[in-house]
């Protein structure tokens, strides 16, 4: 993402700096990154660069350059006691100031097209709660911030949707502090917490210790659903998958597919571990081991499909008549010329208004059985039956049950 350093003007004094990102299209909606105590540090400006991905103008503003600027640190030993130094020493309604400050300082871009959004984490998450009380924010979404109960007075300010991410293990802000907070948000339907039982504190920053995937994936989806339901920036993701579903199936072409992706795509088809991470490795996967190995007769009959804000979960039925080797689904099986019914589901994770990345799944049991290489003899598995209970209710269920019959007239 192209990225720069942004000088914030303040009245009557010093200048300070941010970290300013912007998006592929050079314009959207305003984003303020909050810091953790730890400045603005890589961390901090590869999140600016990844939500630049999403659409937003993004400014890091420098929040402790009334105390030493251009403070950046790691999390661990000397760093982490210096930033616990500059946390004591903090002033943070000083700091909501300096947030109104960039604020500003963003709004007058040009390339700033739209609302203005807060997204904070550690120290940032703190912020995020006091800036959307006092300032004049669009949407604000807070991460583990430590101190909010002792402000819960002026949740009632708040007029923006406001949501904050806190950690189930965190000891800054321990189960009754979560109780509190919840229950001044409970009768504002604007404000929202989410707790993360198995997380703890800075679950979210890839760099410590405390990184929690799922976590931080789940959070994520939530932060982008309260930004763009607020400030946009909107994306047609159906028509950007039927474009990649269309480069791979009827054009067949391996680069204009590749060409929906972000720089560092990644497929993952999970039965047969096939895709690839990268674009050379799956510009290599799309080139020789997918496109061309599908049959001839493909075909994917489409049962449903779910649009969320950043992910579409497709399920369909993928037909074909086994007359090639199919590298990517069943790698090492030489033709059968059987006909091959399999439900699978696609969940495709969009960034922007592009495929970051894919998870297949499918039964591989059922494709073995239809292509006659495993015998379904006394295992539990099904063969083109799956595919057509998965179009029809109606079909028979619980046949693998041996004692499915026998419980008929047994009382409830």
């Amino acid at each position: 993402m192209p990225n720069r350093t942004l000088t914030i003007a303040t009245e009557g004094g010093s200048p300070f700096n941010g970290y300013l990102s912007l998006p592929r299209s050079g314009r959207g909606p305003g984003l303020i990154l909050g810091q953790e105590i730890f400045g603005v540090n890589p961390w901090m400006r590869r999140m600016a660069d990844l939500y630049a991905e999403e659409g937003y103008v993004v400014l890091v503003p420098d929040l402790f350059w009334r105390l030493e600027p251009g403070v950046e640190l790691g999390y661990s030993g000397a760093d982490r006691e210096k930033a616990f130094e500059l946390y004591q020493r903090f002033d943070a309604d000083q700091a909501v100031r300096d947030i109104a400050t960039a604020m500003q300082a963003l709004r007058t871009l040009p390339e700033c097209d739209g609302g203005i959004g807060f997204v904070g984490f550690c120290l940032g998450g703190s912020l995020a709660y006091l800036a959307a009380a006092r300032l004049d924010l669009d949407v604000a979404v807070g991460y583990y911030g430590v101190g909010i109960e002792r402000h819960l007075d002026e949740a009632a300010a708040i007029t923006c949707p406001l949501l904050l991410h806190l950690a189930g293990q965190d000891s800054y802000t321990p189960a009754d502090v979560v109780t509190k907070i919840d229950a001044a948000f409970l009768a504002r339907p604007n404000l929202r917490l989410h707790l993360y039982p198995d997380a703890n504190h800075g679950f979210a920053a890839d760099e410590r210790d405390s990184y929690h995937r799922s976590a931080t994936s789940i959070a994520y989806s939530r932060t982008l659903a309260a930004l763009r339901g607020a400030i946009g920036p909107h994306y047609d993701l159906e028509a950007i998958w039927d474009q990649h579903l269309a480069c791979e199936f009827a054009t067949k072409d391996h680069a204009a597919a590749l060409e929906t992706m972000v720089e560092r795509p990644y497929v993952n088809h999970i039965p047969t571990l096939t895709g690839g991470t990268g674009r050379d490795h799956l510009a290599r996967f799309y080139k020789y081991h997918f496109i061309p190995r599908n049959c001839p007769d493909t075909n994917m009959v489409p049962i449903s499909r779910t649009v969320g804000v950043d992910k579409i979960v497709d399920e369909f039925l993928f037909c074909f008549t086994h007359t090639q080797e199919v590298d990517w689904l069943l790698p090492g099986v030489a033709p059968t010329g059987k006909p091959v019914e399999l439900p699978m589901i696609a969940i495709v994770n969009f960034r922007g208004d592009l495929i970051c990345h894919e998870h297949i799944y499918w039964d591989q049991a059922s494709a073995l059985v239809q292509v006659g290489v495993l015998d379904p003899t006394g295992l539990p598995v099904a063969g083109r039956e799956a595919a057509a209970k998965v179009l029809d209710e109606n079909q028979p269920s619980n046949a693998m049950i041996s004692a499915w019959p026998r419980t008929l007239q047994k009382p409830d």
